[in-house]
């Protein structure tokens, strides 16, 4: 009679201790106390073969720097690239990440009055710092330099995006904009400005002035970095 001698075979999570499943462990202590692996296990459910949800997410993370912000850079395609890993975990660990981005984005709306670039940098961080292509974004103040909303303006590819001046006008004209804030972002992490980007801004601030509506500044969003128009005196 042939016997199983493997002995590092994996155990599933279902015969862990029950305080060590992740999502009795989140109901009975909490979800501060749960790792980042166990957080993103809730998310999958199940591991592979050889590996429980936890170790696979552990495997993933560690692919990532174990930094949630690089691996909210990999898309549905680079997660299925995980031995376990099929289009609907993928798609279940990818649309998480996203809310939590839109979340730290979001939570500051008409909270905030910004009075610095940092202030702006650190709003607009969650929304252009991940992203893979250029995009333009505005936001919009009123006359106390509080945020009454942003908008996307234009997406591009990996090296230049473009936005349409006239679009710039009519969105600030439509939210009663006293001020606005250009951003956009340089997927190289490579903040300085282009010619392009100063020729825009040159552009936007001369017409701006006509709408008796102030461009505060226009930010370059790289890697953990930005490029303020305003602090370098080019506004």
């Amino acid at each position: 009679m042939k016997h199983n001698t493997n002995f590092t075979e994996k155990l599933s999570i279902k015969n862990w201790s029950e305080k060590d499943q992740p999502r009795e462990k989140l109901m009975t202590q909490g979800r501060q106390v749960l790792s980042d692996a166990e957080l993103i296990a809730i998310l999958i459910g199940s591991g592979n073969r050889e590996e429980s949800a936890i170790e696979l997410c552990k495997k993933i993370l560690n692919n990532s720097s174990n930094n949630l912000n690089e691996l909210a850079k990999l898309s549905v395609i680079d997660l299925m690239k995980f031995k376990g890993i099929g289009e609907a975990k993928a798609i279940s660990i990818v649309a998480a990440l996203e809310l939590g981005r839109r979340r730290k984005s979001e939570a500051v709306i008409d909270k905030v009055k910004l009075t610095s670039s940092k202030e702006a940098y650190e709003y607009l961080r969650p929304v252009l710092e991940d992203l893979p292509h250029e995009e333009f974004w505005i936001l919009f103040l009123n006359r106390a330099n509080k945020i009454i909303g942003k908008q996307l303006i234009g997406r591009g590819g990996i090296s230049q995006t473009t936005a349409d001046v006239k679009i710039v006008f009519k969105k600030s004209i439509d939210k009663q904009a006293s001020a606005i804030i250009l951003a956009h972002n340089h997927p190289s992490g490579n903040i300085k400005p282009s010619e392009s980007d100063i020729q825009l801004t040159r552009k936007i601030k001369n017409g701006s002035e006509l709408l008796d509506i102030q461009v505060l500044d226009h930010l370059i969003v790289g890697d953990g970095n930005y490029f303020s128009f305003n602090d370098s005196g080019m506004m």
